[in-house]
C-alpha cells in the first residue's frame, strides 16, 4: 500500500508570495485579540493550506472549520460550507497539522535544573511511592510550556524522574489554560515503572548500601509491593462481604481495614484498569521486567529500550506499543554506531507500534525535530508523523479527541511554513481548542527586549 504521506513537498518560506504571509499574520493578530478565554466562542476557517490530516492522507489547497473548540468541518476547497460570521484566514501556502503529543516529560515538574527549590521531580524517601500524582505538582505556569507550544506542542504526559521504580503517577495535560485546573485533561493516566538499574540505592559508598542495592534487590522490592496490594483487596473484599453479611442478619458492622494509600494507588493497575509504562534499557533488565509485568497481569506499553537490539524480535512478540526515545542517545562499546538511531524503523519493520517521547521539560520544543531524525534511519514518513500525534493518542486513549484532524476532535492545530519534521520549519500559529495561542514565550520577549 502506497504511503499517503511519502510525497509531501516540504513548504518552504521562500516559496509564499509576501501577500498571503501579511494577510496570514495580520488576521492571526485580530483572532488573538478578539478570543479572550477558552473555550473559541468564533467559527474559524483557514484556507488554502495543505493539510496533514494523518489518517486520511494529504488535502491540498484545503479548508479546515473550527467551531466550539471542534474541528467541524475539514476538505478541499469549493467541498467545505463555512459557516457564516467565522473568521476566515488565508492559509495559502502554509502546513496545516494536528497538535503533536509527546509521550513523556517533565513540564511543570522543574524549571531550573539547577536550583533545587524549583524542582518536584520525584519522591527521594522511598523507592515505591505508587500514591504519589504529578497532577498534584504540575505547575501550570512554567515559562517551558509556551517554549515548547511555539514547536506545535499542544499535549504531554507529564510524568516523574526515572530514580524510583514506582515513582508515582503520570498526568496528561493540554499544554493552554488558565490553570492547572484546565490543563490537566487526564489526572492518573498511566504509572512508571522503571527497571533500568538507576533505582538502586547504592550511591554512598559500599558500607552504606540501603536497600534495594541490586536488580535483584528492585526485582523483589517490587514484587512484594504488588503481592501486598493484592492482600489488601482481598481484605477489603473480606469486609465488604462480612459487612453485607452483618446488615443482612441484623449484626454489628466488621472493623474496616485500615487504609494504605500505596496499595490502592496500585488496585487499578492489578485489575488492568490503566496502563503501566515499563521502562528497562538492556535485554536483561526488560526480559526482567516483563516477567513481573506479566506475574501479575499488568497491562504496559514499554519505554525505552534503547539497547535492547538483540531481543527485538522478543518485543515484537509482546504486542505492546513502545516509547522510544531520547534517539541521540549514543550507542553502547558493543553496538553499532547507529543501534540507537535505527531503533525506531527496527520496531516498525517488526509490526510495532511506536511513539516518541522528550524525557525533558527543556527539550519538549525539539519533539518534532526528533521525529524527523528517525526518517533519516528508515522509519517511513508518515509513521514518524503518528508516532508524535495518532499513535500517542491512541496509546494515551484519547485518540478519539486527539492525533489527527478530523472532524469532531478537538480543533489543537498548528499552522507552519513547510514540514512539521523538518527542522528549518518554522511554526506560524497553534490552536488549541480552535482559540489562537499567542505565539510568545520567554525566549521571544527576551529577544524583542535586547534587540531593540
Amino acid at each position: 500500500m502506497k504511503d499517503p504521506f511519502s510525497e509531501i513537498k516540504p513548504v518552504r518560506r521562500g516559496h509564499c508570495s509576501p501577500r498571503p504571509w501579511l494577510v496570514f499574520l495580520f488576521l492571526i493578530l485580530i483572532l488573538i485579540r478578539s478570543t479572550p478565554a477558552f473555550p473559541q466562542d468564533k467559527p474559524v476557517a483557514l484556507k488554502g493550506g495543505q493539510l496533514l490530516t494523518v489518517t486520511h492522507g494529504v488535502i491540498e489547497n484545503g479548508v479546515l472549520v473550527m467551531q466550539g473548540g471542534k474541528i467541524t468541518a475539514l476538505g478541499a476547497a469549493g467541498s467545505v460550507n463555512i459557516p457564516s460570521g467565522a473568521q476566515l484566514i488565508d492559509a495559502t501556502g502554509m502546513t496545516i497539522y494536528p497538535g503533536l503529543i509527546d509521550s513523556e516529560t517533565q513540564l511543570g515538574l522543574t524549571e531550573i535544573s539547577g536550583e533545587a527549590t524549583t524542582n518536584d521531580l520525584v519522591e527521594p524517601s522511598d523507592e515505591i511511592v505508587p500514591q504519589m500524582h504529578t497532577a498534584e505538582a504540575f505547575h501550570a505556569e512554567s515559562v517551558l510550556i509556551p517554549v515548547a507550544r511555539m514547536n506545535g506542542i499542544t499535549n504531554a504526559v507529564v510524568a516523574p524522574d526515572n530514580t524510583d521504580t514506582l515513582p508515582g503517577q503520570d498526568c496528561f495535560i493540554q499544554l493552554a489554560g488558565a490553570n492547572a485546573s484546565e490543563m490537566l485533561l487526564i489526572r492518573d493516566n498511566a504509572m512508571p515503572l522503571n527497571f533500568t538499574g538507576d533505582q538502586r540505592r547504592n550511591k554512598g559508598g559500599f558500607d552504606k548500601h540501603k536497600f534495594p542495592s541490586t536488580r535483584m534487590g528492585l526485582a523483589a522490592q517490587l514484587r512484594q509491593a504488588l503481592i501486598d496490594a493484592e492482600d489488601y483487596k482481598a481484605k477489603w473484599a473480606d469486609y465488604d462481604r462480612k459487612k453485607s453479611d452483618a446488615a443482612a442478619n441484623q449484626k454489628p458492622e466488621p472493623l474496616a481495614p485500615k487504609r494504605d494509600l500505596k496499595s490502592e494507588a496500585l488496585l487499578p493497575y492489578l485489575e488492568g484498569k490503566k496502563t503501566i509504562v515499563l521502562a528497562a534499557e538492556s535485554a536483561s533488565d526488560l526480559q526482567t521486567a516483563v516477567g513481573l509485568a506479566s506475574e501479575f497481569k499488568l497491562k504496559f506499553v514499554l519505554n525505552h529500550i534503547s539497547h535492547s537490539q538483540p531481543v527485538l524480535d522478543y518485543v515484537a512478540s509482546l504486542k505492546v506499543p513502545v516509547i522510544v526515545g531520547p534517539i541521540y542517545e549514543t550507542p553502547k562499546e558493543d553496538e553499532r554506531y547507529d543501534a540507537v538511531y535505527r531503533l525506531p524503523a527496527e520496531l516498525y519493520k517488526r509490526g510495532v507500534k511506536i511513539v516518541l517521547a522528550s524525557y525533558s521539560a527543556h527539550n519538549v520544543r525539539n519533539l518534532p525535530d526528533q521525529a524527523g531524525f528517525t526518517t533519516a534511519f528508515g522509519l517511513p514518513y508518515g509513521e514518524a508523523l503518528k508516532a508524535i500525534t495518532l499513535n500517542a493518542a491512541e496509546v494515551w486513549g484519547v485518540a478519539d479527541q486527539l492525533g489527527s484532524l478530523d472532524v469532531g476532535k478537538t480543533a489543537n492545530v498548528v499552522v507552519a511554513n513547510g514540514d512539521p519534521l523538518d527542522v528549518k520549519t518554522d511554526v506560524k500559529q497553534v490552536f488549541i481548542q480552535g482559540r489562537a495561542i499567542p505565539m510568545t514565550d520567554r525566549q521571544t520577549q527576551l529577544r524583542d527586549e535586547y534587540s531593540k
